[in-house]
């Protein structure tokens, strides 16, 4: 998101400032003592630094405008969960984001459920799969978990819980993880919150339970369930369907795949870069889309799954 939001902030400055007329390109913008910065100055300075990254977000994001379409109620339904995320925090996180308003923030989540789109075109999600999640959806699991950078010391954690080590004590001796202080406890969560792998061994263990080591990207994790209830609120699976269905595409996106089908689109469309310094830039994209054929299923019947909001968690068990 961070990304996103730079570079919109400096396509705003870039192609703001190439629009000057020659006199309006040498009025000065800033002054130190007897020197002085120009607008065409500071535009070929950021040109320099940032004009390929700009101009490919703003390209990316043109063409895909063209291909997809996002309703607004789409967007407000994720600025919505976005609101509830942060709660109080919300408008302090929008102005150290750099966006004076919602509307400015608005665009990016257009841009962000436009990729998401494209997405869901080279990911096949079936209706059993979206079932049995939403199946998970109606349980919460409370567990605690002991993470360790390898799997030789996840074993020797296991083999001293096994000989009888009380898992709180061994939580705060060995995790890497913050929840290493409450004794590894993470408290209760839902389907979407933790890392896949994660999640799946602890959906899969009884209450009272201790996984084998888990392996994922934050190393090697002991889990142990304490408790499951059934979780409040959920909503009825047609109307969850289309949030399950976006959570599953995440999860299973390939990201070099994903580029690929990006090239076929961006060499698609009818590309024509008027600055000279920049006119090769697709070329290469262009060229690998053309010569690779499509490259995932299509699922673009269901591209309109782009409402809500994954959450996430600040320990290390959780899903980024």
């Amino acid at each position: 998101m961070k990304k996103a939001i730079l570079t919109t902030v400096l396509a705003t400055s870039i192609f703001g400032l190439a629009a000057c007329s020659s006199d309006e390109s040498s009025e000065t913008v800033v002054e130190t003592g007897s020197s002085e910065i120009t607008k065409e100055e500071f535009y070929n300075e950021l040109k320099s630094k940032h004009g390929e990254q700009v101009l490919q977000q703003l390209v990316t994001n043109k063409v895909l405008s063209e291909k997809y379409e996002v309703s607004d109620e789409a967007v407000q339904s994720e600025l919505d969960s976005l609101k509830e995320q942060y709660g109080d925090q919300f408008e302090m996180v929008l102005q150290q984001s750099g966006f004076e308003n919602e509307d400015a923030f608005k665009e990016t989540i257009r841009m962000s459920l436009l990729q998401e789109q494209a997405a869901a075109e080279t990911v096949d999600i079936s209706e059993e799969e979206m079932k049995d999640y939403y199946e998970r959806m109606k349980t919460e699991v409370q567990a605690s978990h002991i993470l360790v950078e390898d799997e030789e010391t996840a074993n020797k954690v296991l083999e001293e819980l096994n000989n009888g080590a009380e898992f709180g004590n061994l939580a705060s001796e060995y995790s890497t993880d913050g929840s290493a202080q409450q004794g590894g406890k993470l408290g209760y969560f839902g389907p979407g919150e933790m890392a896949q792998a994660f999640e799946a061994a602890a959906y899969d263990l009884e209450a009272g339970e201790v996984s084998e080591p888990v392996q994922t990207q934050f190393g090697y994790h002991i889990i142990k369930v304490t408790d499951k209830r059934e979780a409040e609120d959920v909503k009825p699976y047609e109307e969850a369907k289309a949030e399950i269905k976006r959570t599953l595409v995440s999860q299973k996106v390939d990201q070099q795949q994903l580029q690929q089908h990006m090239n076929e689109i961006m060499a698609d469309a009818d590309i024509d870069v008027k600055i000279e310094e920049f006119q090769g830039l697709f070329e290469q994209q262009q060229s690998s889309g053309q010569g690779n054929g499509n490259s995932g299923s299509s699922d673009s019947e269901s591209s309109d799954s782009s409402e809500g909001s994954e959450d996430s968690s600040e320990d290390s068990s959780s899903e980024e």
